[in-house]
């Protein structure tokens, strides 16, 4: 598909600095079938079934923004994978001006080696040390990799820290917060508890390729990034049972729904533990996934591209027009949305 049918104009004044205080006073978007509703993500329990599963994605952000210097030239490093113990693959800016065997001196007695040359702004680190010491020194002089659209209005601080990681935050490894989980509270998962809405968690780490627009003119030539998840038997058991009874099952996030597809692609949910590129655009036939809470996502964003073929891509075009003239805050920090799935036709 057309690249340019995922486009739309989104203001600044739209994209959001921070979350929503309480996190769950953030605005709803409720896309139906036939109609939008304005409502709170503190209306979930009674918009909700009893016998509904919330599927949650429990990835933790780690702290893998760093600072570092050579000689007088300040360099901005996201570490964005391990390749090695004590090597990462990271994006450097700027990364022109890095050669291999440069050192970079974040702090004292904290070091990096600069390996190879840079490609496409990425370079690979030698840390020189287990990752075990590493990941300490990350917890020390690391900071949250905020998305790009935050950190060019504002520096990273200590209330991000809360901020950027959902209240079911427990497995370490994510580039970037699955931001649907957000604007949960243990407060609002206890009163969907007690209106019969159950939730389960899996993992998808995510990755720096969530930020990234797709540059590519046709979706068919688009090289989607790989994650990392893990969903174990007891979930699927749980999932299967929801189906079983009648009840939905609600991705919350479009990190848990490629999950849970990836997951069904032999036709039925089986538990996974592996790397997943799955690309789902508008004519894929989804298999697991009744409703997606989600939050805003950018223009001609593979993001953009799923919830289009999740609820149809004139619903989101007009459910985005709708929001952006309500004044709806947008992306990570910004105001949810839950989408129903588009009937087959």
């Amino acid at each position: 598909m057309d690249v340019d049918l995922f486009d739309f104009d989104l203001p600044q004044s739209a994209i959001a600095l921070r979350p929503a205080r309480p996190r769950d006073s953030a605005r709803l978007l409720h896309v139906g079938h036939a109609s939008v509703q304005d409502r709170m993500i503190g209306d979930l329990p009674a918009m909700l079934r009893a016998g509904d599963l919330l599927v949650f994605n429990n990835t933790r952000v780690l702290p893998l923004q760093l600072e570092a210097r050579r000689g007088e030239v300040r360099i901005e490093l996201t570490l964005l994978e391990s390749v090695a113990p004590g090597r990462w693959r990271a994006f450097a800016r700027p990364a022109r001006r890095l050669c291999a065997d440069d050192q970079l001196i974040i702090a004292d007695g904290f070091t990096v080696r600069v390996e190879g040359p840079h490609i496409d702004g990425q370079v690979v680190l030698d840390f020189a040390m287990t990752e075990a010491e590493l990941m300490a020194a990350l917890a020390r002089y690391g900071t949250l990799p905020l998305p790009p659209y935050i950190r060019k209005h504002r520096a990273v601080d200590e209330q991000d820290n809360t901020d950027y990681q959902t209240v079911l935050a427990r497995c370490d490894g994510a580039v970037a917060a699955p931001t649907a989980g957000l604007h949960f509270t243990d407060g609002l998962l206890r009163s969907l508890s007690t209106a019969g809405v159950q939730h389960v968690a899996l993992t998808l780490h995510v990755g720096p390729g969530t930020f990234l627009p797709v540059s590519a003119g046709d979706t068919d030539d688009h090289h989607m990034h790989s994650e990392w998840g893990e969903m174990d038997a007891a979930v699927v058991q749980r999932i299967n049972q929801t189906k079983a009874q009648g009840g939905r099952v609600i991705a919350v996030g479009t990190t848990s729904l490629r999950l849970l597809e990836s997951a069904a692609q032999g036709g039925r949910l089986d538990a996974f533990t592996g790397e997943t590129d799955i690309f789902i655009t508008p004519g894929y036939q989804f298999r697991m996934v009744d409703m997606l809470l989600t939050n805003f996502h950018l223009p001609r964003s593979t993001l953009f591209m799923l919830v289009s073929a999740f609820s149809g891509l004139a619903r989101m075009q007009a459910a985005y027009a709708h929001a952006i003239a309500a004044g709806y805050r947008f992306y990570s920090y910004g105001d949810g949305c839950l989408l129903e799935l588009e009937a087959a036709p």
